[in-house]
């Protein structure tokens, strides 16, 4: 019989491409790891069953004046009541795109992150400005770490 595939959710938001382009390279590295199925979804589409259901989470957000995009803060929102105590330890990594510098949507998530107790794994990729041939391959790269941490029981 056939082990089951662990899961990782990854919720971005993306008005111009940007980030739905990291999260897809993301999602790419991590769908390297053979025993991991990626969920890819966007916000507003990520349901409390895909957050209930995952083995990890990987959440991408571009900064705008100096917070994480709203629809990240509702996924928040629409999950915490039902999810906080049921994801304590959950995995999780952050990647942030930004025209200044990013650490504020950083901050803001990690700050929510510790609401639900969820354990950080890997430092998290902020790229200020337009990502370039060497940010797509670190995000890529974070998938791929992140899902292997996660397959081989690590994170």
């Amino acid at each position: 019989m056939e082990t089951p595939k662990k899961r990782i959710l990854v919720v971005y938001h993306s008005q111009g491409g940007t980030m739905k382009r990291m999260a897809t390279r993301f999602a790419a590295g991590a769908a390297k790891e053979q025993n991991i199925e990626v969920i890819f979804k966007k916000a507003t589409d990520a349901t409390i069953e895909d957050l209930l259901n995952c083995h990890g989470i990987a959440i991408g957000s571009p900064e705008y004046f100096g917070t994480m995009a709203g629809m990240i803060k509702d996924f928040f929102d629409r999950t915490y009541e039902v999810a906080h105590e049921k994801t304590i330890g959950l995995p999780y990594v952050v990647f942030v795109c930004a025209g200044n510098d990013g650490r504020g949507a950083i901050a803001q998530i990690e700050r929510l992150a510790a609401g639900y107790k969820w354990k950080k794994v890997q430092p998290h990729l902020r790229v200020v400005g337009s990502p370039n041939t060497q940010d797509d391959d670190a995000v890529e790269e974070l998938g791929q770490t992140m899902a292997a941490g996660i397959d081989f029981g690590i994170f």
